[in-house]
């Protein structure tokens, strides 16, 4: 990540910004609305869009199913996301294309480690009680320990929902500055809202601005387990927050849209939106992720068009 030269440390909760949030929904709901037609890539150009957006995505497994053998498969995929063909064909083998990061459960970090010996690709974990958040404090703490522990170098983190429903902004800034105090040197924080639980777009706005005062690295929208998950006026009313902080504070906060986003598609026009929003360095992993599972799919059949004028099979193009 950037940030690693360039981390957020967090600021005092600023109560009175936090209050001071205004959202105008339609004049949001407009913005985005006109987004995904009006910012067409040239031909020329997409390929290049859709590789960036192959080393922004968080490769993430977190199913109840989970084995050793599959996070090994996901973690051959991490490195070799497209093949050989492929990079061969675009001109990039000599440019290390692999994934942002791959994201598991803490269960299942060392495995993943472990089958990414060699590689710069950095483990994530989520924790503190992932989708839901409400178990103890104690135990959401020690997940974070024992994820740190196995090797993991970003730890995805989820808030206690309650605290944002009811204004406790407090509590929200108390808990998630304990929580990166715990990641310390060793892991970057990724702070995901669950923007589906929140009820409003000011109410996403003010978590988003207190999840970075407590010292997030990263905002992110969603478990992907919610109803409603990354939505583009979540997702620009976030950046809006970036944006918002780092004019007052100087500080750089990345960004993950997470649940939902699957098609190449909807990779690009999150990326347009955080171009036009934040500027060409969160289009880049060390500021801009994808949560998402089944995307590189979709971009691999995407590229292989690019490089031939036809779609591959599905089963051409396997996850491992």
């Amino acid at each position: 990540m950037a940030s690693k030269n360039h981390r957020n440390p967090g600021t005092p909760l600023d109560l009175d910004l936090v209050y001071d949030a205004r959202v105008n929904r339609s004049a949001v709901e407009r913005r985005t609305a006109t987004l995904p037609g009006r910012r067409s890539i040239k031909k020329e150009w997409q390929a290049a869009w859709l590789l960036r957006a192959v080393t922004c995505i968080d490769l993430t497994t977190l199913a109840g199913d989970d084995t050793p053998g599959r996070v090994r498969r996901l973690c051959a995929k991490a490195k070799q996301p497209l093949r050989p063909d492929m990079l061969a064909a675009l001109d990039v083998v000599d440019q290390n294309i692999t994934v942002g990061a791959v994201c598991v459960y803490p269960s299942r970090v060392r495995d993943a480690v472990e089958a990414l010996q060699g590689t710069d690709i950095p483990v994530a974990s989520v924790a503190t009680g992932f989708p839901a958040g409400q178990t103890p404090l104690p135990q959401r703490m020690a997940e974070i320990e024992q994820a740190i522990e196995a090797g993991a170098r970003e730890i995805d983190i989820v808030i206690t929902r309650t605290h944002v429903l009811t204004g406790n902004w407090n509590a929200l800034y108390d808990e998630v500055k304990l929580f990166r105090e715990i990641c310390g040197d060793a892991a970057h924080m990724k702070t995901i809202l669950a923007t589906g639980d929140l009820g409003t777009l000011k109410q996403v706005y003010q978590a988003s601005l207190v999840a970075m005062m407590a010292g997030s690295d990263f905002i992110k929208t969603s478990t992907g387990k919610e109803s409603v998950n990354a939505t583009l006026p979540f997702g620009l009313v976030m950046a809006r927050a970036i944006r918002e902080y780092q004019a007052r504070t100087g500080y750089i906060v990345g960004f993950k849209p997470a649940g939902g986003i699957s098609k190449a598609k909807q990779a690009l026009t999150w990326q347009s939106l955080m171009k036009e929003e934040l500027g060409v360095e969160w289009m880049m992993p060390d500021l801009f992720r994808f949560g998402a599972s089944s995307l590189l799919t979709d971009l691999e059949r995407q590229l292989y068009h690019q490089i031939t004028g036809h779609y591959a099979a599905r089963h051409h193009m396997p996850m491992g």
